[in-house]
Formats: structure tokens, C-alpha cells, sequence
């Protein structure tokens, strides 16, 4: 049999042991690396191509692609800070090959769809069922709110009124009971 303290400890420890590895800028981890997981994503060079996004943009795109070596994080993060990471270089020079082709990040995006699936973005794209991962925490907490101020109201009734509705007093009878008990301090 566990004790209260251990499991406790144990549960604590289990939960904020991940955040903080997170925090401090560690990858974390949902499985192990796997190299396997990368697939080429190439396109031929526009004609006449030009790099069409800047140094910035091109790193607020690699923050919407999902690494696939098993971690959770995106390609731009998990490159500048798992320098063990196979993958996320991989598909760093893949956007970089894009970039100088001429593709704009719409493209460059749906060209990564067309290779992994839905699964390389960090957010799902908002259309069909979708949208119900974006719009159900509004709904909950509205709900929430509502049933959380019915309760509060509910429960705000004082309960002088409601044990004088219980009884079967005339108002008189009421009056005398009150001063038999303020005669009693």
C-alpha cells in the first residue's frame, strides 16, 4: 500500500517535471526519434523563381509545421534546440529549397499536406469537424458561466425565508417566537 505523502509526491512530480523541461527550453518528448518519419518534400523551381518570403516569415512558417521526429514541437523550434533532432534540419532545408523556388507559404504549407497529411500542421486547418476543436472551449466555458450564475443564485437565498415558508405560523406567532429568543441571549 502507497502512502498519501508518496503518491502524492509521485503524482506532483509526474506533472510538473514535464513543464518544467519545457520551460527551460528541452525537448519533450512523445516518443522516441525517428529518422524514418521524414520524407522529402521537393516541388521544381518556379520559372524565374526569387526567394518569396524573408528570413522572419520563413521562420513564422516553420512555426506552423509540425517536427515528425516524435516530439511535440515545431520544425523552427526543434531545430534551434535539439541539435540531436535527424529530422527537423531535414525539413529545414526543404522549406529553404522552397523558399528560393518561388513558393509562397500557402504553397509551401500545402505541399507539406500533401506529403504528411494534416498531421504536419501545429493547428488543424479550420474547416469540417474541425471547427468544433476551435469553437467547443466557448461553448463550455459559456455554459459554464451560465449554470455557475444560476447555482450562485439559487444558492443566494436567504434561509430565514425559506424555514418561514416551512412553517405554518401566523405572523403574530412569529413575532413572539423572535422575542422569546432575543429575551434568551
Amino acid at each position: 500500500m502507497v502512502s498519501r505523502r508518496t503518491f502524492i509526491v509521485t503524482a506532483a512530480t509526474a506533472i510538473v517535471a514535464p513543464r518544467i523541461g519545457a520551460q527551460q527550453g528541452q525537448q519533450t518528448m512523445s516518443g522516441p526519434m525517428d529518422e524514418a518519419t521524414y520524407r522529402p518534400v521537393s516541388r521544381p523551381p518556379k520559372a524565374g523563381a526569387r526567394a518569396s518570403l524573408s528570413d522572419d516569415a520563413r521562420d513564422a512558417l516553420e512555426h506552423r509545421i509540425h517536427c515528425q521526429c516524435g516530439c511535440t514541437l515545431d520544425v523552427y523550434t526543434c531545430r534551434t534546440t535539439d541539435f540531436t533532432c535527424p529530422v527537423s534540419p531535414q525539413m529545414h532545408r526543404d522549406v529553404m529549397a522552397l523558399v528560393t523556388g518561388g513558393y509562397s507559404a500557402d504553397e509551401i504549407l500545402a505541399a507539406f499536406r500533401d506529403t504528411y497529411g494534416d498531421k504536419v500542421l501545429m493547428a488543424p486547418p479550420r474547416q469540417g469537424f474541425n471547427w468544433a476543436g476551435y469553437v467547443a472551449p466557448f461553448i463550455a466555458v459559456g455554459a459554464g458561466t451560465i449554470l455557475l450564475a444560476v447555482l450562485l443564485k439559487h444558492w443566494h437565498k436567504p434561509e430565514a425565508s425559506v424555514a418561514v415558508s416551512a412553517v405554518d405560523a401566523t405572523s403574530d406567532e412569529l413575532r413572539r417566537l423572535d422575542e422569546a429568543i432575543r429575551r434568551d441571549d
